[in-house]
């Protein structure tokens, strides 16, 4: 007997996996997210999993988020991985990608990229350590039409929409709005107020009042930064209440404007699907226009399911062009972890096999062989049975990988060929030439 180690399997917090019958459900939803990207015109890309710690921090305060890679087996003099660490978002490892391939694109480039991402981040309920997004940009030289800002959440709503998941409304705000908001007020650092707000729905308003106190707002610019975080609607009302609140800025008209435009651009979709929410500010330094956060209505604690926004000039850094863009991007594991632990996933089956070809003895192999390449060639997938047990066992195997048909290749020279509905028991003679689901030969 071996004396080598036992090491008991257990699995890593915020890493989450499937077994084969919850993994074929996300694989659907996977290509019906794909299917709605590509409905709008947008183009695949996959960038690696790695990028520079410079390409990764140059924005925002990411770095207690980021995993580095270091080599078990590193040489001490071999440091090319010690400035390399695994993405913890797609919209930067996309802003270096449009600025390294500037030159084989075609602007405004349209892009998605369905992903995993890594954060180090502590393991809870709805954030994991390891995460698929599904994201969509638009970048452009110089400038971006606005109208992708509507765009973006309309592609968004398709998707979400013909998936069978909670009810979810999509939080739309403009940074604009806010900085301009707190420019009026007089505040010297509108950013740390930004930071502050995005904190709300995590500590409320009495955290981020002493935040703000903090920070050296004064009581009556503190109690004015929370009511505009109270303006909540839909439509030309939203602007309305805002300027109601006596602040005035050109930055602020601005913002107002653009919030608007997307608000009447969308407005044929359901009522209350999407609502300006003025609470909504996005902590990443890089956004600076339209801002997008969606969460689920009965349990909005729960975090986000969908977020983005616009970025001016994230691919500058990369390249001496303006390079502005907009985008959303879909956490799909979090959605999903969500209603598998509610047991609300109805699980698929455990292989993607349609058929399964009996092999009754070593003599006929080379015959269920055969039968499999036809059958595989017609666009069925195949599975030959790997042994030559009994037929029973061969069946019991079937039925429990959940097969819906098993096949039986001719017993001797005269026999014929028959197939078996596992689903029905009924079992008939059949030709794999012709044989489709629902016929008797």
């Amino acid at each position: 007997m071996s004396d080598q180690r036992v090491v008991r399997p257990t699995p890593i917090s915020g890493f989450p996996e499937w077994t084969p019958q919850i993994r074929a459900v996300e694989q659907r939803w996977l290509d019906h997210i794909r299917t709605g990207f590509e409905s709008f015109g947008f183009a695949s890309v996959e960038t690696p999993s790695v990028e520079s710690l410079d390409v990764l921090m140059a924005k925002g305060e990411t770095s207690q988020e980021v995993y580095t890679l270091h080599r078990l087996q590193a040489d001490a003099e071999d440091d090319s991985d010690a400035r390399l660490g695994l993405h913890f978002d797609l919209t930067v490892p996309f802003a270096r990608y449009v600025a390294q391939h500037f030159n084989e694109l075609t602007f405004p480039f349209k892009r998605y990229q369905m992903q995993r991402v890594w954060r180090g981040e502590r393991p809870q309920e709805g954030r994991f350590r390891e995460f698929t997004q599904c994201d969509i940009d638009v970048i452009n030289v110089d400038s971006v039409p606005l109208h992708f800002d509507a765009e973006l959440p309309r592609i968004v709503h398709r998707v979400l929409s013909g998936l069978d998941i909670p009810a979810w409304t999509l939080n739309v705000n403009n940074r604009k709005v806010l900085q301009g908001f707190y420019e009026g007020l007089g505040i010297k650092d509108p950013i740390a107020v930004i930071r502050a707000v995005d904190k709300l729905h995590k500590i409320g308003d009495d955290g981020v009042r002493g935040l703000l106190l903090a920070d050296g707002l004064t009581d009556t610019q503190a109690d004015s930064c929370l009511e505009l975080a109270r303006v909540r609607g839909t439509g030309t009302g939203v602007a309305e209440r805002v300027r109601a609140l006596g602040v005035s800025s050109e930055l602020l008209d601005e913002g107002l404007e653009e919030l608007t435009f997307v608000l009447e651009e969308l407005s044929d979709l359901p009522e209350g699907d999407v609502v300006a929410d003025l609470s909504i500010a996005r902590g990443l330094d890089y956004y600076t226009g339209t801002v997008y956060e969606a969460s689920f209505d009965d349990d909005p604690g729960y975090g986000s399911i969908c977020a983005g926004g616009r970025y001016e000039d994230l691919a500058g850094q990369f390249i001496r062009r303006r390079l502005p863009g907009v985008g959303l991007s879909i956490g799909l594991t979090r959605i999903f972890a969500k209603l598998v632990a509610e047991g609300r996933i109805e699980e698929g089956r455990a292989c993607p096999t349609d058929v399964m070809v009996v092999v009754p003895n070593a003599e006929q192999r080379r015959e269920a062989l055969r039968t499999g390449e036809l059958l595989r060639e017609r666009g069925f997938n195949t599975e030959v049975f790997h042994a030559t047990s009994k037929i029973g066992r061969q069946i019991q195997y079937a039925s429990k990988k959940g097969i819906p048909f098993v096949w039986f290749p001719p017993f001797g020279d005269d026999g014929a060929h028959e197939v078996k509905d596992m689903g029905s028991g009924e079992q008939v003679a059949a030709d794999p030439a012709t044989w489709a689901p629902g016929t008797t030969g």
